[in-house]
């Protein structure tokens, strides 16, 4: 019997591993008190310059209107900052805030953590060689 077409596809070879990533860790996430998508706007925000919320959203991958509506609550928590762009007042800048920061910083050591016991099976090479490649593939700069 020959391989099934999955097997051999990236789409849903990219989209199995990302669940195996997140099953686990999510757990943790959920126990800190975060959504994942607020996980990931704190982890996108804390060593990031500010940025504006479509740029956000993009790195987040979520829409426009779903983190602009999630950094307003994020806010209101004092999770997140919210400053006037220099360049276009009509634009607002998000970074984290010293709550969020607290929030968050817990939550990046289990990640690492995490994410070495997923790699464990790979050489440290193979690790950084498939980082380098996703990268690429996703049109980040490495």
């Amino acid at each position: 019997m020959s391989a099934r077409f999955v097997d051999g596809y990236l789409g849903y070879l990219l989209g199995q591993a990302n669940h195996a990533l997140y099953k686990d860790f999510d757990s943790q996430v959920r126990a800190a008190g975060l959504s994942m998508i607020e996980w990931r706007v704190l982890a996108t925000l804390h060593d990031s310059p500010p940025l504006t919320v479509s740029q956000l959203a993009q790195e987040v991958l979520s829409k426009q209107p779903t983190v602009t509506k999630l950094v307003q609550r994020m806010a209101d928590q004092d999770w997140l900052d919210l400053l006037a762009d220099p360049m276009d007042q009509r634009r607002t800048l998000v970074t984290v805030g010293a709550a969020g920061r607290k929030l968050v910083r817990p939550l990046l050591e289990k990640a690492r953590t995490h994410e070495a016991q997923m790699l464990r099976t790979l050489e440290v090479s193979e690790q950084a060689a498939l980082k380098k490649l996703l990268a690429k593939l996703a049109g980040i700069a490495s």
